[in-house]
């Protein structure tokens, strides 16, 4: 019997659990995440007949436990030290806590995804690990996000699970040589939840969700760190959009055709107060600024009220900290509304040769569209609707370019 979505959610959201459950308990790291998938393997087999269990979280800690402990008395050197430990935890420690008790203090998914941003691996390895085995991301997916041969991302993760074997697991001491790993990761995370690369739905709220759940954890033990607070209220800022970006059959709606009164108002207070107090304290790190921008959008009464020239300055500042493709592509649009569309074609034609896939040309597509190019225009919007692995991107795209072809 086939897993059903509902499970296939479910088991996303346990696994960083389970496999911080693990670690914290018995440490090496990729033996436990080899157990793990195991038992998740076994989750989404069982659970499909049998229904799933009262506690899912305990189910898979137990399972996944029992082919750890298989795998590690296998290992002579190490048998004794895993049994002492294993007799040393009460049995059900790790499954639920008993009636009445708080749960530990420490989140293990936290602590896990400091532990994938050990400073002996690089920072791309950090990344790919974390977005592995807290994010619940696929390899293909981490691979989609980085523009790279899915086999590469592959070793990428294997080496990073290699070196993170033996780490104590738990607080690190020095948290914020970490942060910047942390906060990419994070990002990266909640962008693959809003805006799924690919498969037939747009989002996975799920993901975005639990994005947004630990960078509030975050940002609760670093409270004055204004990085933190920017990516925080980025995400809100960016989230509070969801209900109005698709429509009832699940159909990409664009921001300037958006119902501005679906948008969770709570969600953009909160994050324009955390902008607002951020960029009081000093000079604005990139998180600042994208939210800063985000906020310029939420604000705004109507597309036609956007302050288009604020967002360009915010632009114009970003770049210079962070001048990579993504960001001058989003300025490009932005120069389009300030200078016309003529304007932000050239910089978007000046990114040719460095950014690759969809978004260019769906941006190039849209500014020809706007400059009276509808033949150019369709021709931008199929190819793009062809590089993209987004079933609801690819209707979009192609009913524009059909709708210039009329």
């Amino acid at each position: 019997m086939r897993t059903t979505p509902e499970i296939e959610d479910l088991l996303r959201g346990k696994a960083p659990q389970v496999l911080g459950a693990l670690v914290r308990r018995y440490g090496h790291f990729d033996a436990a995440e080899d157990a793990v998938q195991e038992a998740l393997l076994a989750a989404a087999g069982q659970w499909a007949e049998a229904g799933v269990p009262g506690n899912p979280r305990g189910w898979l800690i137990k399972v996944a436990s029992r082919r750890l402990t298989d795998a590690l008395r296998s290992d002579q050197a190490r048998r004794q030290r895993e049994e002492r430990a294993a007799a040393l935890t009460p049995r059900d420690a790790f499954t639920a806590p008993p009636p009445g008790e708080r749960a530990p203090r420490e989140d293990d998914t936290l602590s896990l995804l400091f532990l994938c941003c050990h400073p002996d691996l690089s920072p791309p390895a950090q990344i790919a690990l974390t977005l592995r085995a807290v994010g619940g991301l696929t390899t293909a997916e981490i691979a989609r996000a980085y523009l790279v041969p899915e086999a590469t991302m592959a070793q990428r993760v294997s080496r990073a699970k290699q070196k993170v074997r033996g780490v104590r697991f738990g607080r690190p001491d020095h948290w914020e040589r970490r942060l910047p790993s942390v906060l990419q990761t994070l990002y990266l995370i909640f962008n693959e939840g809003y805006t799924a690369t690919s498969g037939a739905a747009l989002q996975r709220r799920d993901l975005a969700g639990e994005a947004v759940r630990l960078t509030r954890t975050v940002h609760g033990l670093l409270p004055g760190h204004c990085e933190v607070a920017g990516l925080l209220a980025l995400m809100l800022l960016t989230d509070a959009r969801r209900d109005a970006r698709s429509g009832p059959h699940g159909e990409l709606i664009p921001l300037d055709e958006q119902d501005r009164d679906r948008w969770d108002r709570a969600a953009i207070e909160e994050g324009v107060a955390l902008v607002t107090r951020a960029l009081s304290r000093g000079r604005p790190g990139p998180f600042q600024l994208r939210a800063a921008i985000a906020a310029v959008h939420d604000e705004a009464a109507s597309p036609e009220a956007t302050d288009w020239a604020e967002i360009l300055g915010l632009y114009d500042v970003l770049v210079g900290l962070v001048p990579g493709p993504v960001e001058r592509l989003n300025r490009a649009v932005a120069v389009a509304m300030v200078h016309g569309p003529h304007a932000g074609l050239t910089e978007v034609e000046a990114l040719a040769g460095e950014l690759r896939g969809h978004r260019l040309d769906a941006v190039r597509g849209h500014l020809l569209e706007r400059a009276g190019e509808p033949e150019a225009a369709r021709a931008a919007y199929e190819s793009a609707a062809a590089q993209t692995l987004s079933l609801p991107e690819q209707r979009y795209l192609r009913t524009r370019a059909a709708r210039l072809g009329d």
